[in-house]
């Protein structure tokens, strides 16, 4: 996963052939002559690979624009707190920020993001070829009013897949990839502790990593979300859910587990300690990819096992905003208009073999399959699967409510209690949902008595 080296950056690289015929041209941006010459945006995001890759093209976006790019990244938890903060004061501080999945709800709904049809039905702002409905409609959905209008684009879809780092352990118990929640519970007892090797391996938000199972058996976040936010989670079934996933968790796990952050659980399956994991593919793919992963040879990937109720595989996005309160706005679409083309994100995919773009024209490219054909499997179809199983029901309409946030923390906390033994599940579970209906009825939303 090494980046391009200087000379390389600069000389641009080649984009995709099913994108273009021959050598891509540059993404397109607002006029010649550098209009913007001089002018420097302040961006932020979460610590991700994706801008990790992308900022090794700025000199190009420079040399195209004349805009000078500050991009800060922060922890998730860190960068969404300040974000948040920065976004409800309207202040002119950020240009453009990304538009986290669980608070695009609040951040939109607040009119906190600027209505970034203004430039997309623009021809002098926006060429048609940029394309606005190339991007996956799953992925998007989160990044739009009830109106339709949208507020930011998506860079990242967040499809949950399983991998299993060390799957001949799995070969060698006579077993296969689990596909069921019974399967799974089945392979991670056949096979925890061979060879050293833990059977599963997970990270601390629980408010993602969990709902899935909770969904499998029945259960749910909220009532019917988006309309009625009544909690749900003092029922059987999550308190049935609760137990399971955190005996999961604290049997079939590395020591630790509870305070791996998201790199700590992928590099746990790299180094060959932890076997199983279900989570979003950006962090499956190192397994495949990475100079320092000793799992090459051995991943295998699948779909997320089932449950009895069905699969609800996680499915989210996050994408690329302007604030409301921004005073360089043009600047700042350029900037999303040349991250988010499609030639750049050919060559995110092609010199990175970066995974979870949200453009169908990247998607169905032969490169793109190519790129996401891992240890000999074509897990590009498994991407497209759980883009289309989160988009088909709308399952997911639960993370996207602005206050998810809140009650996602009392999930995770309730987690780690039963999964410590402080609590029983359905002890635990009840003095989440207790805590989360004070919340949403500080927040003025009404909730079923």
């Amino acid at each position: 996963m090494n980046g391009p080296n200087r000379r390389a950056v600069l000389r641009g690289g080649a984009g995709l052939s099913a994108l273009a015929s021959g050598v891509l041209s540059a993404p397109a941006v607002i006029a010649q002559g550098k209009p913007f010459a001089g002018t420097t945006i302040n961006a932020s995001c979460f610590q991700t690979t994706f801008f990790e890759y992308l900022k090794n093209y700025f000199p190009q976006f420079e040399e195209k624009t004349g805009i000078k790019v500050a991009f800060t990244m922060q922890a998730f938890p860190v960068y969404n707190q300040r974000t948040d903060l920065e976004l409800s004061t309207k202040g002119s501080a950020l240009d453009v920020v990304n538009a986290t999945f669980i608070y695009t709800g609040r951040w939109i709904g607040a009119g906190w993001l600027t209505n970034l049809d203004t430039f997309t039905k623009d021809p002098k702002m926006t060429p048609a070829d940029w394309a606005p409905e190339d991007f996956v409609a799953g992925t998007q959905s989160a990044m739009q009013n009830a109106k339709g209008e949208t507020f930011a684009f998506s860079w990242e879809g967040g499809a949950m897949i399983q991998a299993a780092a060390r799957y001949d352990l799995i070969e060698k118990a006579g077993l296969s990839m689990p596909t069921t929640f019974d399967e799974l519970i089945k392979v991670c007892e056949a096979t925890h502790g061979k060879e050293g090797v833990a059977a599963f391996t997970a990270d601390k938000l629980h408010h993602w990593n969990w709902i899935p199972y909770l969904m499998g058996v029945g259960g749910g976040v909220f009532k019917a979300p988006p309309e009625n936010l009544t909690p749900t989670l003092a029922t059987p079934q999550a308190a049935q859910s609760g137990e399971w996933y955190a005996n999961l968790l604290m049997k079939y796990g590395p020591d630790g587990l509870l305070s791996y952050s998201d790199d700590q659980a992928m590099r746990s399956q790299m180094s060959g300690r932890a076997n199983i994991r279900t989570q979003s593919i950006t962090w499956m793919v190192p397994l495949a990819k990475h100079a320092e992963s000793t799992v090459q040879k051995t991943v295998r990937y699948g779909l997320m096992p089932a449950g009895p109720a069905g699969n609800f595989s996680g499915c989210n996005s996050h994408g690329l905003g302007i604030p409301a309160g921004s005073k360089k706005k043009e600047a700042a679409w350029e900037f999303i208009k040349w991250a988010l083309s499609k030639e750049t994100l050919a060559m995110v995919v092609k010199d990175h073999g970066y995974p979870s773009v949200c453009r169908l024209s990247v998607i169905n490219s032969p490169e793109f399959k190519n790129v996401l054909t891992l240890n000999g499997q074509d897990v590009a179809s498994l991407y497209l699967e759980v883009l289309k199983l989160g988009g088909k029901s709308g399952y997911m309409k639960y993370r996207t409510v602005p206050v998810y946030p809140q009650v996602g923390d009392k999930i995770n906390k309730a987690i780690e209690r039963i999964a410590t033994k402080q609590q029983a599940a359905p002890e635990a579970l009840k003095q989440a949902q207790a805590e989360a209906i004070q919340d949403l009825q500080k927040a003025g939303i009404k909730v079923d008595s």
